[in-house]
């Protein structure tokens, strides 16, 4: 469900992306705005980034093979990885460059209204990309704050996208605050403030999502509930007398490795500890559905055990 979410809220905000790149550009070539110059290197950044982060998810769905025998499900990492970089590099440091440039050699605005009709046309496109990332995100952040996805989700589609649209919008209301100001009082030092605002601004998204994305590459286990969900199955046999460790692995956004060793009775016959072994890999999935990859190790014991750990051969 996430990866079909993640594509529909990213096409939604390449559609509009692309529109708004031209405009953007057609309005900084009519007026000399360097804010309309950096929104509009904003918005053709972010159309690549939309692009990338599909050619990500198409390259996830790979089947594995001899030298991938866990799958591409971490191409999507990858990236997202590399989108945090582009709007880091090309959005964030060529504005605030282009910025300063115009504090050094600020020139006046022509034709300014241009910029302004087509930056309240501009944030009208950005709040309906928003709104699809914002209500496909709903479908899968469950009872979690909007922070807690954004640092939570193993998908980086939709938390990636709702950080671009959040801060387009507010590079938007930069941009005309900038060019506003350039307006009402003549000059044209607000246009390279608002310009520099909107560097700064991308400069911290693309940290924030650099961050978390690298979190994602480095490998993250099952989170607290998922976690509990799998332990709770794991110790529901009543032939499991106990588990004696347990480590969890995302091996993409939706396919959890789970490995774990189980304590049993010494008298357990091979045939019958290889029995619960399938029914508590089928129990473990039902609880947790990611949980797709199980290796399941038993180890002996004199005698029942109480508790999550215990003494094994």
């Amino acid at each position: 469900m996430s990866a079909h979410n993640g594509s529909r809220a990213i096409i939604a905000a390449l559609a509009a992306n692309l529109g708004i790149a031209v405009t953007k550009f057609a309005a900084y070539l009519l007026s000399g705005s360097s804010a309309m110059l950096a929104e509009s290197v904003h918005s053709l950044a972010d159309s690549g980034n939309q692009v990338l982060l599909l050619v990500g998810g198409r390259r996830a769905r790979r089947a594995a093979d001899r030298e991938h025998p866990f799958g591409y499900g971490r191409a999507r990492y990858v990236y997202a990885f590399i989108v945090a970089i582009i709007l880091f590099s090309i959005g964030g440091v060529f504005s605030i460059y282009e910025g300063v440039a115009k504090l050094q050699d600020p020139h006046p605005l022509e034709n300014a209204w241009i910029p302004i009709v087509v930056l309240v046309i501009a944030i009208g496109l950005e709040s309906f990309s928003l709104r699809t990332a914002v209500r496909e995100s709903n479908l899968v952040r469950g009872t979690q704050s909007w922070v807690q996805f954004v640092r939570r989700s193993k998908a980086p589609e939709l938390p990636v996208v709702l950080l671009e649209d959040l801060a387009a919008l507010l590079g938007l209301s930069f941009a005309l605050f900038g060019v506003g100001l350039t307006v009402l009082t003549g000059d044209a030092v607000w246009d390279a403030i608002g310009t520099i605002l909107i560097g700064v601004l991308l400069v911290v998204v693309a940290i924030v999502l650099g961050i978390e994305t690298s979190s994602l590459l480095v490998g993250e286990g099952a989170n607290v509930d998922d976690e509990a969900r799998i332990v709770d199955a794991l110790q529901q046999h009543p032939e499991v007398l106990a588990l004696v460790h347990l480590k969890t692995l995302y091996l993409g956004p939706d396919e959890l490795l789970v490995a774990a060793k189980l304590a049993f009775a010494r008298e357990s016959s091979l045939e019958r500890v290889a029995a619960v072994i399938d029914e508590v890999e089928a129990l473990v999935r039902e609880a947790v559905p990611a949980a797709r990859v199980i290796y399941l190790e038993p180890g002996l014991v004199e005698a029942p055990v109480a508790g999550s750990t215990a003494s094994a051969e």
